[in-house]
This record gives C-alpha cells, sequence and structure tokens, in this order.
C-alpha cells in the first residue's frame, strides 16, 4: 500500500488544476458498528470446539474523510479512514482518470467507477465494476482500472471499456481483463439496453436490459444476462470428512444464466415500495447446498466419536468458505422495499427472502438529511429455520450510527 502523503500530493495537484471551478470538496464520515455472532451454525460450532478458530464480529468505530478533487480533465476521489481495530489507518484511491470531451466522443482512461445496468438489489449486467449491493452504509465504491470510449447521439449512446488492461490472464471476478460493450437507446418511454463481455479467462457473456415508465407512479424494469463460464468455489467430490486441506477449491461453472425483474412504485406522499425477484445460476445449487449440510452433520457427529476437536473445528471453518463462493447464497431470491420521505427524515424496512431455505434478511434504517449533516442509523438481522443458510452467517444482527458531513 502506498504512504498516506502519495495520495494527499496526487490530490494537491489536481486541486491546483483549475480554482475557479471549485474543484475541491469531499466529506466526513463518523461511523459505529456493532455485530451479534449467531449462536449457532458451522461458525459458532466451529468455535465452540475450539476457540478463535473463525474471528467473530467485532465492534468498531471509524473515521473516514472522502476527498474529491477535478481540474484540467482529471478527476481523484481517496478516501483515509483511521479506525479503533486493525489495520488502524487506511488510505485507499476510489477513483483516479482523466477524461476527454471530444465533441460526441467521451474518452476516458484510468480508475474509474462504471456501474451498469438496472437493477437494484441484484444487477446480472454489472460486468465492469461487480460492487457489492445492499451494503449497509452507501459508501463511494472503489474504481477498476479502465480505458473507456463513449459515443452519444440524441436517443442513443454506445460504451466501450477495456477493464483490468494490466491485469494478468490469471485474474480472477472483478480483476479479470475483459473488453466489456454497451448499446443504449430511448424510445418513448422505455429505455432499452444491450450488453457484451469478452473476459480473458471467463469468455463471452450477452446480456440485456429493459426500464420502462409505465406512469406517474410506476416504473417496471428487467435484466437478463447469459455467460460462458463464471468463476466461483466448489467442494470437491469423494473426499473424507476429516482433511487436512480446504476441500472448497475454485472452478468454473459453464452457461450460466442470470436474470432479474422488478418494479418501483411511488405514491404522492413519497411513500415507496421496491420489489424484485430474481435468479443467480452462478450461486451454488441447492443440490450444492444439501451436501454443505450433510458434511457439516458428518463433521458434527465425528466431534462426538472422539475426532480431535481442534480438526474438527478446522474442517468445519472450511466449510465457511461456501458463505462466499458468489454474489448470492441461493439462487432464486425476493426483495421487497418500503421506504418513505417526509420532509428531512427517511424511514426504510427491507426483507431479502430465499424461497429454497426460508432464510430472510430484514433491515431497517433511519436516515435524516440536512444542507450539509447526514444522520444514519439501522439494524439488520439474519434468520430463518436452523437449516436456512441466512442462519449459518457470523453475525445474527448488525447494527450501525454514521454522521456524515459535507463540504
Amino acid at each position: 500500500m502506498r504512504p498516506i502523503w502519495v495520495y494527499v500530493v496526487w490530490l494537491a495537484v489536481l486541486c491546483l488544476g483549475d480554482v475557479q471551478a471549485q474543484p475541491f470538496n469531499g466529506q466526513v464520515r463518523l461511523q459505529w458498528d456493532d455485530s451479534l455472532s449467531h449462536p449457532s451454525g458451522v461458525i459458532a460450532t466451529a468455535n465452540n470446539f475450539q476457540a478463535g478458530t473463525v474471528a467473530a464480529p467485532v465492534r468498531q468505530v471509524g473515521l473516514e474523510a472522502e476527498l474529491r478533487a477535478s481540474g484540467r480533465g482529471l478527476t481523484s476521489v481517496l478516501t483515509l479512514r483511521q479506525s479503533d481495530t486493525a489495520p488502524h489507518s487506511r488510505a485507499w484511491v476510489n477513483e483516479l482518470y482523466a477524461s476527454h470531451d471530444a465533441g460526441a466522443w467521451q474518452l476516458g482512461a484510468g480508475k474509474k467507477i462504471v456501474a451498469w445496468d438496472v437493477g437494484y438489489a441484484f444487477r446480472p449486467n454489472d460486468t465492469v465494476q461487480q460492487e457489492d449491493r445492499r451494503t449497509l452504509v452507501n459508501s463511494t465504491a472503489t474504481g477498476r482500472p479502465l480505458l473507456q470510449a463513449e459515443y452519444f447521439d440524441t436517443d442513443a449512446a454506445w460504451s466501450m471499456v477495456w477493464v483490468n488492461p494490466t491485469a494478468t490472464v490469471d485474474a480472477l471476478g472483478a480483476e479479470e481483463p475483459a473488453l466489456v460493450g454497451r448499446m443504449y437507446r430511448r424510445r418513448g418511454a422505455v429505455d432499452w439496453y444491450g450488453f457484451a463481455r469478452m473476459g480473458d479467462h471467463t469468455g463471452h457473456s450477452l446480456g440485456a436490459a429493459v426500464a420502462w415508465v409505465a406512469g406517474d407512479a410506476l416504473e417496471l424494469h428487467g435484466s437478463m444476462r447469459r455467460s460462458e463460464r463464471v468463476d466461483r468455489l466448489t467442494m470437491m467430490q469423494n473426499t473424507g470428512d476429516l482433511l487436512t486441506g480446504s476441500p472448497w477449491q475454485a472452478s468454473t461453472e459453464r452457461d450460466v444464466t442470470q436474470w432479474l425483474v422488478g418494479g418501483t412504485w411511488t405514491h404522492s406522499s413519497q411513500l415507496g415500495l421496491l420489489a424484485e425477484l430474481w435468479w443467480d445460476g452462478s450461486a451454488l445449487s441447492d443440490a450444492q447446498w444439501d451436501d454443505w449440510s450433510q458434511r457439516n452433520r458428518r463433521l458434527m457427529a465425528l466431534a462426538g466419536q472422539g475426532a480431535p476437536l481442534a480438526a474438527v473445528a478446522g474442517n468445519l471453518a472450511w466449510q465457511a468458505q461456501a458463505l462466499g463462493a458468489s454474489a448470492n447464497l441461493r439462487r432464486s431470491n425476493v426483495y421487497v422495499r418500503l421506504s418513505w420521505q417526509h420532509e428531512a427524515w427517511q424511514p426504510a424496512v427491507d426483507v431479502l427472502y430465499t424461497p429454497a431455505d426460508q432464510g430472510r434478511v430484514v433491515t431497517g434504517s433511519l436516515t435524516w438529511q440536512g444542507d450539509r449533516v447526514t444522520v444514519q442509523s439501522g439494524v439488520r438481522v439474519f434468520s430463518g429455520p436452523a437449516e436456512a443458510i441466512m442462519a449459518q452467517l457470523p453475525a445474527q444482527r448488525q447494527g450501525f450510527v454514521a454522521l456524515r458531513w459535507a463540504f
């Protein structure tokens, strides 16, 4: 990681670019986070057998300064973070790119956030940024190294992106080198999108999306993507139960389909409802999750038969790798969000439901927005039957309070 002074110098140089344009602004955020660990599940059982096998969620207080500077065709976003937990100090560049306006053509190069697609809770065609969705607190993502060319006319736009141009062919996920294209066209109240991606490792994928403003209160949207290959983790077959290494290895899933349909409804009183349903073929299948649960039970049975508890705990900890095998835990998902904007206040509640095992994630939040100051607070609860994957996650509850000041 570069020293912090390097980032500060970058910002200082950019701030000298165009004083009249007032190129420097940002925000400071003080945030408190706390989590309650699940009393049962694979991670809790591993720690019961051998304390400290898996790190438990911790309470933390963090102070972040996000600084933005622009001038002479350069844009930079830098984040500095100080926390009471390790690592105590961090600094990273969210964006640092050069852009050029050539009339209908827009050119860009550097580290930039390019987030595509029409969904809220899940975006099958987010093929460049590949950002995490549904975070507890909204924060600026970290962009990807890229070269970009865009062409605009009255009702259409074309984009071509070479993302991660300097990465090696072995880079996976969002770090994979790829050529990505997007086509946009407006037809009355309907926005149409087409997507294409050619990755060095995962091959080609094609996608399409549509967003339709059906009336003053109703909007409908949908997105679909078909991929030649998708990287993820898979448990090796025909292995013993008590192993000396993780059974979860990187693998490639072929011919993967992902889709989403949803809509938003907004009342004149500023009451809003969002509903989305999606399928993610890159997630583990129901059969794979059944195999995972059966292996967990066999490992717990070994502990009662005299097997070394440290070895059982280690194997259960490796089982927790499945919880990060893909962007979604389950292939089928239902999401509903209800919010209300009343003057400076916005309460909201949302539910993510996985029909395959009746798992649930319920989030409640309250935001107060002033001219420069924003206060956010919220709680997220993971629940469901004992066999639900949501009940196996490290945290049972998460809470936060954040104070943000913009300048």
